[in-house]
């Protein structure tokens, strides 16, 4: 049986919401022909706000926009220098449910980051991936129809200063990490095509090749040229 293809995208850096309205308006057209697809991107410093989420658990944004979103889970910080993830997947047609659909985000970053030599864990309870207690790796996914968007944010080399700003995922102190503090970080756009095959591998897609473009619901969001 011939593998489900993955229709990877690097999309650079992006504000947040234009975004986040492109992966609901992907997922409200797609229908059981739809390929799966994966968006990688960096986004400009923005806190989101889960459905779940307590406004409490934001004590200082300052400078930084707060956005209320429609995916599970508390608050959390998305800046340049972070991995930002967005499978956009049929779980019907992969045959899994939600719980299982959290578990292999987790693998994926698991084995990524095997490959840098850090020995990522899973925490009970608090999905997520953490290195000597702190967060390397959030996920807060939403899925609708069958299908999955938002995703996982993956701290490579960044400002971790935002997250004192805020109860990282609704806990009080919890520390935060990346992956520069264990070893040097390759270009995002090289840790984007390694991730890209990392999931394909974890969910059974073909192995993808990463193509420099904006999905069409994007298209509309840009600029007209001067």
């Amino acid at each position: 049986m011939t593998p489900p293809t993955l229709e990877t995208l690097w999309l650079g850096r992006q504000p947040y919401e234009p975004v986040w309205r492109a992966m609901q308006a992907y997922t409200d057209r797609r229908d059981g022909d739809t390929p799966d697809a994966l968006w990688l991107l960096e986004h400009d410093p923005v806190y989101t706000l889960g459905q779940a989420g307590k406004p409490e658990h934001v004590l200082a944004p300052g400078d930084i926009p707060v956005l209320p979103v429609d995916r599970g889970g508390q608050v959390t910080y998305h800046g340049p220098g972070q991995l930002v993830a967005y499978p956009l997947l049929d779980l019907r047609r992969l045959g899994i449910g939600v719980r299982e659909l959290v578990w292999r985000l987790e693998e994926v970053g698991v084995r990524l980051l095997a490959g840098y030599g850090i020995s990522a864990a899973r925490r009970e309870g608090a999905p997520g991936l953490y290195v000597d207690g702190a967060k390397i790796l959030a996920i807060g996914v939403r899925v609708r129809r069958g299908c999955t968007f938002h995703g996982i944010a993956l701290n490579a080399s960044m400002d971790l200063e935002p997250y004192t700003r805020i109860n990282p995922c609704g806990y009080r102190g919890l520390a935060v990490t990346e992956i520069a503090a264990f070893a040097p970080v390759p270009p995002l756009t090289d840790l984007a095509r390694q991730y890209a095959a990392c999931l394909a591998a974890v969910f059974g897609h073909a192995e993808p090749a990463v193509i420099d473009a904006l999905p069409p619901q994007l298209h509309a969001a840009q600029p007209a040229p001067a």
